[in-house]
């Protein structure tokens, strides 16, 4: 018998080698919403002399962290192929237990932020519960937990505004940092971008992939490195360094280690991408998708405390519609709602373009119908780009 022999096909031969792009998907995405960012706040800032001023800029980053630390949370919910439409009564109803056992109880603030957190990881994992284990839709789950959660706030708190008069706990949204700190900051992290590019340069080409020019990657670091220098500069021509910015950096750096170097973050992004396969590859996916709701509960506790410390009261009206804003950010910042793909780092510039409109818009005296129907608007035409961009790269 003769020995079977394979033969190369002469198409796979000659056919072209597929070039990396220059900028990676995301990046692109990525650079594009920096540019559109920078042209709102032109325009914002030629509309009205008071957008551009180094306090409204630092307001609009405290005012911008709420919406970023939902949006953390919201990435891996929708990156699992879920959604969670009620965080906006998460931040109204674990406010409104932080201002109960700090006011009416007089407990400690740590003890204040202990139970907070504690209520909103239950909150969050009944609900994963509720989607993994009893395979309830999380559409549905999460909106009658948006109607629940809001119910019960005006249930406790009698409907009515609880003032918060412990200064520890208050400090948390309304500090600020040295003006030394944000240089160290600043210094820090211009030395983890440069580290991180060339450690990622370094294994590529240790691993045989093809890499990016050096000049390329120069641009990229310096482009970087300029953008936290100037947020320095203007942070620190007012008062420094919000506290609040503070959550959202950690936090955002935290989330997108999980989601990029762990095993966790691997699994969260396989079952969005395709749950069959995900199952047949032995991840658990009941116990992932509990993990991702508990995550959102947790982070709207954390921005809970931010908003209530922020304003030194809890309102009934707390955290009313946070949960679009949270999902605009995330669909802006290139976060698919088909699930599969999304980054935080881009939510977290979606949540400050979104921050920003909101910002700008009221500066200008524009009634509130003109907000939603703009926010609404964008929100509609990040999707569509979505599913166009999608089609696209399917042909």
């Amino acid at each position: 018998m003769q020995p079977i022999t394979q033969t190369a096909d002469p198409s796979a031969v000659t056919q072209p080698v597929k070039k990396r792009p220059l900028f990676g998907k995301m990046d692109v995405r990525a650079y594009t919403m920096v540019g559109a960012l920078v042209l709102i706040w032109l325009m914002f800032g030629l509309m009205n002399d008071t957008f551009l001023t180094p306090r409204n800029l630092s307001n609009l980053f405290t005012q911008m962290s709420v919406t970023a630390i939902l949006a953390i949370g919201m990435v891996l919910v929708i990156v699992a192929g879920h959604i969670d439409l009620s965080v906006g009564s998460i931040v109204g109803l674990t406010g409104g237990i932080a201002a109960i056992l700090s006011n009416w109880w007089g407990l400690p603030t740590g003890v204040v932020i202990v139970g907070t957190l504690a209520a909103g990881a239950v909150l969050g994992m009944f609900q994963g519960w509720l989607v993994a284990y009893k395979a309830v839709p999380a559409f549905i789950v999460t909106l009658g937990g948006m109607l629940v959660f809001r119910g019960v706030l005006m249930g406790v708190t009698h409907s009515m505004t609880i003032s918060i008069s412990d200064t520890n706990f208050t400090m948390m949204g309304n500090a600020y940092f040295a003006k030394g700190f944000g240089w160290l900051l600043a210094g820090a992290a211009v030395a983890g971008m440069v580290w991180s590019t060339l450690r990622k340069r370094s294994s590529r080409q240790k691993y045989g992939f093809k890499v990016a020019p050096l000049q390329i990657d120069l641009l990229k670091m310096a482009g970087s490195s300029l953008l936290v220098i100037a947020f320095v500069l203007v942070v620190n021509s007012y008062k420094g360094i919000p506290f609040p910015i503070i959550f959202v950096i950690a936090l955002a750096l935290i989330f997108s280690f999980i989601a990029t170097r762990t095993t966790l973050g691997r699994h969260i992004y396989a079952i969005g991408g395709n749950l069959e396969a995900a199952r047949l590859s032995g991840i658990n996916i009941k116990a992932k998708t509990l993990v991702v709701f508990l995550f959102s509960g947790l982070l709207g506790a954390i921005a809970s405390l931010v908003l209530t410390s922020r304003l030194s009261s809890a309102t009934i009206s707390a955290g009313n519609m946070a949960e679009m804003d949270a999902i605009a950010a995330c669909v802006i910042g290139g976060t698919s709602l088909m699930g599969g793909s999304g980054k935080i780092t881009g939510a977290i510039i979606g949540a400050l373009v979104m921050t920003s409109l909101d910002n700008g818009m009221s500066l200008m005296g524009l009634e509130s119908f003109w907000q939603y129907v703009v926010k609404g608007s964008i929100l509609v035409f990040a999707v569509w780009l979505d599913i166009a961009n999608r089609k696209k790269a399917g042909k």
